[in-house]
């Protein structure tokens, strides 16, 4: 059992009386979502730096835009194709992160966009947002909630990740939902019998703790009224995971839960309440199955690599300088965030051929 020895913080006492309103224990999804997302408390909500490429900096992690900007400009190719073909001039960012995304795809992208919005919850990220895009003026505009119906194109880079996730955990032969309770005065996990089950049966009668993402697969369905209720749109959403047969693989027996401080990586979300973050993989295929339930198209799925090598990442970098290009291959590369992270990219209507996934589209796995 691995637990938290002192309970101190704001944020810890809110869990504590939270757990203790709620019969001695709360889903573990209820915890991840007040430690990333506690009004000015959580991880997301308080003002530690979060994003950058050394510790030193206190920050916790890198995405690939801070690593390298070919990286938006690269991006801004398939959101250019995908605003012709839906005949949008605009375009929606949710969890906008450092805005360094948001700057290279305004850069990029020009007088095609004449509205960028950037969805987020976060006040302090929204803060920096606004100081690292003040040049662009009104062109910018910034929503807490989603609006009744989205016209355009939508980009998530790394969003679906830190959506909480619920806990299963199959011990001797019987699945419970693993939650976090008290033990005397510090954190504890805590089991109970659950009908929920995993989408994809996981062979065998070994002991296995994986994560099923209810919340991730709202956000999609809610994603989707809201473009199908505007006049088309399209979505590209980016991050680390797998289609279900490797998610729920029977070697993959403790998850994908992970957590990340000072650029290290852990497994024990019950410590450092709001000063890390927690994070789990994607599972596309509920996110794709998601989307066609809700009336979207699958434009493709492909590795990050693939997809920026789909829209001429390799022609921008030839005429880079050599750090430049050695930031890029971070992004690109199988052995680092190259086949590690996935895209998948959805749109109303029937879809069309997006350059993206022109050579290398992985939807038949799925």
């Amino acid at each position: 059992m691995q637990s938290e020895a002192i309970l101190t913080s704001p944020l810890q006492a809110h869990v504590v009386q939270a757990i203790s309103a709620s019969g001695g224990w709360i889903g573990f999804d209820r915890f991840m979502q007040m430690a990333l997302y506690e009004p000015g408390l959580g991880y997301y909500a308080n003002t530690s730096p979060k994003f950058g490429a050394l510790p030193a900096s206190g920050s916790d992690f890198i995405t690939a835009p801070e690593l390298s900007p070919l990286f938006g400009q690269t991006l801004a190719v398939q959101v250019a194709e995908a605003l012709a073909a839906t005949g949008s001039d605009e375009v929606w960012e949710f969890g906008a992160g450092s805005g360094a995304l948001a700057a290279q795809l305004l850069e990029a992208l020009g007088d095609r966009v004449h509205h960028y919005h950037i969805v987020d919850v976060s006040g302090t990220l929204r803060t920096r947002q606004q100081a690292r895009l003040e040049s662009w003026g009104t062109r910018v505009q910034w929503h807490g909630t989603l609006p009744p119906a989205i016209n355009g194109v939508v980009v998530g880079n790394e969003v679906l990740d830190a959506m909480p996730v619920q806990l299963l955990a199959r011990v001797g032969g019987t699945w419970h939902e693993r939650g976090v309770a008290l033990h005397g005065n510090a954190l504890a996990w805590a089991d109970r019998p659950t009908d929920l089950r995993p989408p994809f049966d996981i062979e065998g009668e070994h002991d296995v703790v994986t994560e099923i993402h209810p919340q991730a697969r709202a956000f999609v369905t809610t994603l989707a009224e809201r473009l199908l209720a505007g006049k088309g749109g399209a979505a590209f959403l980016i991050d680390y995971g797998f289609p279900e047969a490797e998610y729920y693989h029977p070697q993959r027996i403790s998850g994908t839960l992970v957590c990340h401080q000072a650029h290290q990586v852990d497994d024990n979300p019950l410590i450092n309440i709001g000063h890390k973050d927690i994070t789990a993989h994607v599972d596309f295929t509920g996110i794709a199955l998601a989307a066609q339930d809700a009336g979207l198209t699958v434009l493709g799925y492909t590795s990050q690599g693939r997809f920026l090598l789909n829209c001429g990442i390799a022609s921008l970098m030839e005429a880079s300088s050599l750090p430049e290009r050695a930031n890029a291959m971070k992004v690109l590369a199988e052995h680092e965030m190259g086949e590690l992270f996935k895209i998948i990219g959805l749109a109303t209507g029937e879809g069309w051929a997006a350059c993206g996934f022109a050579v290398g589209d992985r939807s038949h796995r799925l």
